[in-house]
Parts: C-alpha cells; sequence; structure tokens
C-alpha cells in the first residue's frame, strides 16, 4: 500500500479509566506504519495521561458521560425504599437508562460521527467491548465503512441488547484464544470473524534496570522488605479484596512483609477504594497494606516488588501486568484461568493460584518468598517467553493485515 493511498483510522476508547486497553492502545498507534496509514484516537476521559496522547497521534476528547449514570444505578440498586415495589425500580431503572441514551450516549455518537466525518475515516477501531464502543460501531455503519472491535474481556451474559451489540463488528481482535473461544461459545460467532492477537509492548524500550529503589523509597517500603504488588486499577473484580484476605493469612508467617495496592481509582469504584482502606484498617492491617495510586513509571515499580500478582476474580483476557512482568523478567504469580493461564505456565514462568481461593494465593506468596532461586529462575524464564511472543511489531503486523483484508473487501 503506498502513501498515495494512506488510510485513516479512527481509534475509540471508552474504557473505565486509564490502564491496560489504552496503554496498549498507545503502543500499537506510536508503532503504525505511517506510510499506509494515518491514526485518530478519541477518548472518552481526559487527564494528563490522555492529553500525552497527542504526542504521538491526532487526538481528541469527546465527553462521553455527562450524567453519572453507573453511579445512579448503584445508589438506586442499594436504596431499600424500591425493593418493595418491583414496578416502581423498574420504572426507574427505565428511566435513568433512557436518560444515559439521551445525556450520554447520543450526544458522544453525535460528535463522534462529526469527527469521523472530518477526518474522512476509511476504518473504525473501537478499542473496547462492543456495548461500551456501540456509538463507534454505529459510526461506521452509518458511514458504510468497516469496523474492527478489540475485546478485552469476557462477559456475554448480559441483556439481549447488549448481545446484540456484538453483531456490529466486521471483525473481532481477541486478546486471547480464551476470549475467542467464549465469543464462539456463547454468542455463535464464526472464527473467521475473529484474529487472536495477543497484546504488543515495545521490548526495547522496556528499561530493565529501573531504579527499584527509587519507587520503594517513595512509598516508604524498607530495603529488606519482602513486597509483593497487587497491579491495576482499583475495581472489585481486580482483586484487591482477595489480596487482603491472603495478607491476614500472611502477617504471622512473612517477616518484614509489605502488600502493595498499586493502581488509580475509576470514578466509579471510589466507594470501593474506602472499603478496601476501611478494611485494612479494622482488620489492623494497616502496616502491611500501601496503596501507591496511579503509578506511571511502570518499569520501576516492577524492579521494586520481590514478586508482581495479579489476582482477578473473573478470568481475565490476557492483561498488560502479566505481559509487562513477563517481559522485566519479574517473579509473577496470576489465578489459574483466563488469559493469564493461557500465557503462564506453573512453576515454569510463574506461579499460578486457585481463582478466588485466598489460601491457594497465600500459599503461592510463601512459596515465592522462601526460594530467591525459584524466583530467578522464574522470572528469567519468563522474559525468553516474552521476548518471543509479546513483540510490539508482531502485533502491530497482524492487525495492520486485518486493516488491509477489511479495506479490500467491496463493500
Amino acid at each position: 500500500m503506498s502513501s498515495s493511498v494512506k488510510k485513516n483510522i479512527l481509534y475509540v476508547e471508552n474504557g473505565i479509566g486509564y490502564g491496560g486497553a489504552i496503554i496498549c492502545l498507545r503502543h500499537l498507534v506510536r508503532n503504525l506504519d505511517r506510510s499506509r496509514y494515518t491514526p485518530l484516537v478519541v477518548t472518552g476521559r481526559t487527564g494528563p495521561d490522555y492529553q500525552d496522547i497527542a504526542n504521538e497521534s491526532q487526538w481528541q476528547y469527546i465527553a462521553d458521560r455527562h450524567i453519572d449514570n453507573v453511579g445512579l444505578r448503584l445508589r438506586l440498586a442499594k436504596a431499600a425504599w424500591p425493593k418493595n415495589f418491583l414496578p416502581l425500580r423498574f420504572v426507574l431503572a427505565q428511566l435513568l437508562a433512557r436518560a444515559d441514551d439521551v445525556f450520554n450516549f447520543l450526544p458522544f455518537f453525535l460528535r463522534l460521527l462529526w469527527a469521523a466525518k472530518r477526518f474522512r475515516v476509511d476504518l473504525i477501531h473501537a478499542n473496547n467491548d462492543p456495548f461500551s464502543n456501540r456509538a463507534a460501531l454505529l459510526a461506521a455503519k452509518t458511514l458504510g465503512i468497516p469496523c474492527v472491535c478489540h475485546v478485552r474481556g469476557g462477559d456475554y451474559e448480559g441483556s439481549g441488547f447488549m448481545q446484540w451489540t456484538y453483531t456490529l463488528p466486521d471483525h473481532f481482535i481477541s486478546v486471547s484464544r480464551w476470549i475467542a473461544k467464549s465469543m464462539q461459545d456463547k454468542l455463535r460467532i464464526p472464527d473467521e470473524k475473529i484474529s487472536v492477537v495477543y497484546d504488543g509492548i515495545a521490548l526495547e524500550k522496556l528499561n530493565t534496570h529501573a531504579d527499584g529503589a527509587e519507587f520503594r523509597r517513595a512509598h516508604q517500603i524498607p530495603g529488606d522488605a519482602f513486597a509483593v504488588g497487587l497491579v491495576g486499577l482499583l475495581i472489585p473484580w481486580k482483586g484487591q479484596a482477595l489480596f487482603l484476605d491472603a495478607a491476614k493469612l500472611l502477617r504471622e508467617k512473612i517477616p518484614r512483609l509489605k502488600l502493595l495496592i498499586i493502581g488509580g481509582t475509576p470514578d466509579d469504584c471510589v466507594s470501593y477504594e474506602a472499603m478496601l482502606r476501611q478494611r485494612a484498617s479494622d482488620e489492623q492491617l494497616t502496616g502491611l497494606i500501601v496503596f501507591t495510586g496511579h503509578v506511571s513509571a511502570m518499569e520501576a515499580v516492577y524492579n521494586g516488588l520481590d514478586v508482581v500478582l495479579s489476582a482477578s476474580i473473573d478470568p481475565e483476557p490476557l492483561g498488560t501486568v502479566v505481559i509487562e512482568a513477563m517481559a522485566m523478567g519479574r517473579p509473577l504469580i496470576g489465578p489459574n484461568h483466563g488469559g493469564a493461564a493461557e500465557m503462564m505456565r506453573h512453576d515454569e514462568t510463574g506461579l499460578l493460584f486457585t481463582p478466588r481461593d485466598a489460601q491457594s494465593l497465600a500459599d503461592a506468596i510463601e512459596k515465592f518468598y522462601l526460594s530467591k532461586t525459584l524466583r530467578d529462575t522464574l522470572g528469567a524464564n519468563a522474559r525468553s517467553e516474552a521476548l518471543k511472543t509479546f513483540a510490539v511489531e508482531t502485533h502491530v503486523e497482524h492487525v495492520q493485515n486485518i486493516y488491509q483484508q477489511l479495506l479490500l473487501k467491496p463493500r
């Protein structure tokens, strides 16, 4: 494809917060072949990390939320007074849904459609599940151009409307074989409409010698402490509550133990963070647990930890934490389901624990604590595996091939 037929790709990100999905999108856009494609990234949220995208690509912020529909739904779910009158509860739920349509979805869709027209988009790449990215997919249908949906989660048990949104994309990019199989089994999506493409990172740019001691100093972690870090946005399914359960089992077994909860908190989950902090206080865990908040320099984080942990209680696609920790050669623990189980080999490239089982998680942490040799060996094996699997060049090549196939199809 010569520069004279360069195509414009619109990327739309509607995730809950700044996490793995947008980080992986940035790796893709940063390495996109500019002789073939021109990217424009649209995000529904803003802030310093989002604004930094403008240094790598054309970027536009279009607010996707003018009223906090999620927060209102949570309040309704917790309220006692409508529970005795189910018709009223149903009516209120419907009113919230329509308010979401009118005040959130419709303005975002119209502004996105206008941005796509002005940019003369040839293809739209939705960076999240079809339901949260339905505005992007409908914009593609309106303009008569192909659309790709990057599926990073595996929950397909929602409403009929949610399942209908999975009929909109022309092609799916699945981040793991587990996600692809789930879509085929539960939604009957044809195999030819799904490509499994592991997320990619610029391995050569990872600073494997980043100063982990600086990260420890910033969060008052003594040099002789055994530091285990759970990395991820503070949202319930990421497993921070399970981490606290494991902490209670370990506090008498591992001296100088520090358990770090590393990640920012989306607006929807402020109450969840407050609950975690209250638990840490009530259960006398404040000496063990450290909340770091969002951290940008992740290489220093990984090198500052003795063990990196992914603890999602529900099956997760191949998370960024798993990819980055393996690429950094760090001792890694993950749940034995979803993408982590697909990529990690127990006792070879990391340790797998029984999902939702605090005792199993505690046992894995203790096993690493008892053997530095095991930590070093599995970390080295993990890096070797990551170098073969997660090169960003491989990821970009696969995605660009999908674009080319869709753009060449007659419509």
